[in-house]
């Protein structure tokens, strides 16, 4: 039960995070941050063994790298950069872990399937569409970027479809969540600001981590 508790104490630390994080306490968000993944992290490694166990911690570790990195982007674009790789290989840890959490079980409801993957190539479209222009010496790294998440969206679709029930699909919420938080801030960095964006992306993002691994833990969790 050591996992439900660091979940538990996420979501508090998670919201306080926000509350200074609304406020512009810019030293307190850069002092809380660094140390919010490393409660879920904590409450992965809590739990009993499962064949993907090793694969979500790796994720997770990449993405408290990103994190980290991402606080001195204010410094030059090389952290950006080095931040973006760190959440690329994040998110290529998560298709593996998708990938190999799926069951061997038929898709039977293949039309909301076909138009759920609709979805994510008109999203993908859109956003290199209207990012494209904008983005300059950055375009190869971020339209790698592009396929990479929209990749790992697919694979929570389809395990949407063949996992045994999740409470409220939240792997596949978290997924989306994800890339919502990842489109938030492209939008804000290459087209134009978005209110309170550092908000919008820090909620979308904790709650993306949060569903994926309560998700993962409950698809893995002793009968």
């Amino acid at each position: 039960m050591k996992n439900k508790l660091y979940l538990s104490i996420y979501l508090v630390i998670s919201a306080i995070y926000l509350l200074i994080t609304a406020f512009n306490q810019e030293e307190m968000v850069r002092v809380v941050k660094p140390f919010l993944l490393p409660i879920l992290l904590v409450a992965v490694y809590y739990t009993e063994n499962f064949s993907t166990k090793k694969i979500l911690l790796t994720a997770l570790t990449f993405s408290w790298i990103g994190d980290v990195i991402l606080l001195f982007a204010d410094r030059g674009e090389i952290y950006f950069i080095l931040g973006l790789v760190a959440f690329l290989l994040s998110h290529i840890f998560y298709i593996v872990l998708f990938n190999k959490q799926t069951i061997s079980k038929t898709i039977s409801n293949k039309l909301s399937f076909g138009a759920g993957i609709g979805l994510i190539v008109i999203y993908f479209s859109m956003m290199i569409t209207t990012l494209g222009p904008k983005l300059g010496s950055l375009t190869v790294p971020v339209v790698i970027y592009a396929i990479v998440i929209s990749t790992m969206l697919y694979f929570a679709l389809k395990g949407s479809f063949q996992w045994e029930a999740i409470p409220n699909h939240s792997v596949l919420i978290g997924a989306l969540l994800f890339i919502s938080s990842d489109s938030i801030l492209a939008f804000n960095k290459f087209y134009k600001p978005i209110p309170a964006a550092s908000l919008l992306i820090m909620v979308t993002y904790l709650l993306a981590q949060y569903g994926i691994v309560k998700g993962i833990l409950h698809l893995n969790q002793k009968k």
